[in-house]
């Protein structure tokens, strides 16, 4: 779970998962302070640290010479009222063709981007009242 709590700056707001925490924000030019990751930047974010988590274990699962990977994601607005968050990766090591074909399928089936290719619903937490 993750919570989030609004900072004195306007629209700076800090979030953390109970251990490690960060700072989103919005650009000065939008009326934030510039200082943070953008909303949809932790959504690319999100995206491209599950492919690249998911490509180094499957290459551990499988043996192969992965020894590094990159991922760069952005989200592609340009058909109205759609978005398609578009990546590429990039892998190091001797691999073959085969085993960079491999890894880029069982990395595109990531825990993220079958959360967000999949039905998703936002919706507000039910009240719990307090029992006292």
């Amino acid at each position: 779970m993750i919570h989030a709590t609004g900072l004195a700056a306007p629209y700076q707001t800090a979030f953390g998962n109970g251990t490690d925490e960060a700072v989103a924000d919005v650009p000065s030019a939008k009326g934030g302070a510039g200082r943070g990751f953008g909303p949809h930047e932790l959504l690319e974010a999100a995206l491209a640290t599950c492919l690249c988590m998911t490509a180094r274990m499957y290459a551990t699962e499988h043996r192969l010479p992965l020894a590094g990977v990159r991922c760069e994601v952005r989200a592609d607005r340009s058909v109205p009222g759609v978005v398609t968050l578009r990546y590429s990766m990039a892998f190091d090591g001797p691999l073959t063709d085969e085993q960079s074909a491999r890894l880029r399928e069982a990395a595109g089936r990531c825990p993220v981007a079958r959360t967000l290719t999949g039905e998703l619903a936002v919706a507000p937490h039910p009240a719990v009242e307090d029992p006292t």
